[in-house]
């Protein structure tokens, strides 16, 4: 059951909204070579923790972070632990807010210092790939149809697109149905209408689509330990088009 929100509702996701959107650009101004990955989870801890909301992914699961740090070959769901930042690295972070009952969601990619050419042609295109699906969105256009337009961009330059992990809906829950592919076959999949709300996260690889999740039975990496960026964010389908709630 794909649940349409109310204003109310969707209010309530606009303010976590814009906590998540305030978070990333806290860690974004943090991450730099020498500090921890769990510095940067404290860091976003208080900080939701000082706008009354709490973090979407802490307990999730049994998740021990606030945030999912993921470094390189590291696709999601990353740890927050002692490793310290170095110059070169790509970073993505994950952040999820929970504000009276209501989640939003997003994740960008970092870089750490200066890296490489291909690293950072990887996360623009991955961040890109986010809004040419985006730009094709308003009622009745279907699942598929955003999935071959992320799918199209990000293999026409060259990256592979994930296929086993893909965005979702997300409200009262911060995993609700419908799954959202960034891959897909035109005209195919579940139709969209004015106030539902989905997370779109492109997660896209130099190497191969295929990852696999470490001993910790949280963290994924690519099989053939290749880089990967990871662009989400949190978006409201509106009469015409889509409204970003964590931009």
């Amino acid at each position: 059951m794909v649940s349409i929100k109310s204003s109310y509702e969707i209010n309530l996701m606009r303010k976590a909204g814009a906590i998540v959107r305030d978070v990333l650009a806290l860690l974004e101004e943090h991450a730099k070579p020498g500090i921890t990955t769990q510095k940067l989870d404290k860091i976003a801890y208080q900080y939701i923790k000082e706008c009354n909301a709490t973090p979407s992914f802490l307990g999730y699961g049994g998740f021990p972070g606030s945030i999912c740090t993921s470094i390189d070959e590291e696709v999601v769901h990353g740890i927050p632990s002692h490793r310290v930042l170095e110059e070169g690295m790509l970073l993505k972070v994950d952040v999820g807010a929970n504000y009276k009952n209501y989640h939003s969601d997003a994740a960008r990619s970092i870089a750490i210092g200066e890296i490489s050419e291909e690293k950072k042609q990887l996360a623009k295109v991955c961040k890109e790939s986010f809004f040419e699906g985006v730009s094709i969105l308003r009622p009745n256009v279907r699942l598929g149809d955003l999935g071959n337009k992320i799918q199209t961009y990000v293999e026409a330059h060259g990256f592979s697109v994930i296929r086993e992990l893909v965005g979702h809906g997300i409200g009262s829950s911060l995993h609700e149905m419908p799954n959202v592919p960034n891959y897909g076959v035109q005209g195919m999949g579940l139709r969209l209408k004015k106030g539902m709300t989905i997370a779109i996260e492109p997660m896209i690889n130099i190497g191969t689509h295929k990852v696999k999740t470490l001993e910790d039975d949280w963290t994924i990496v690519t099989l053939d330990k290749s880089c990967s960026a990871h662009y989400e964010n949190t978006v409201l389908i509106t009469d015409d088009g889509v409204e970003i709630l964590t931009l």
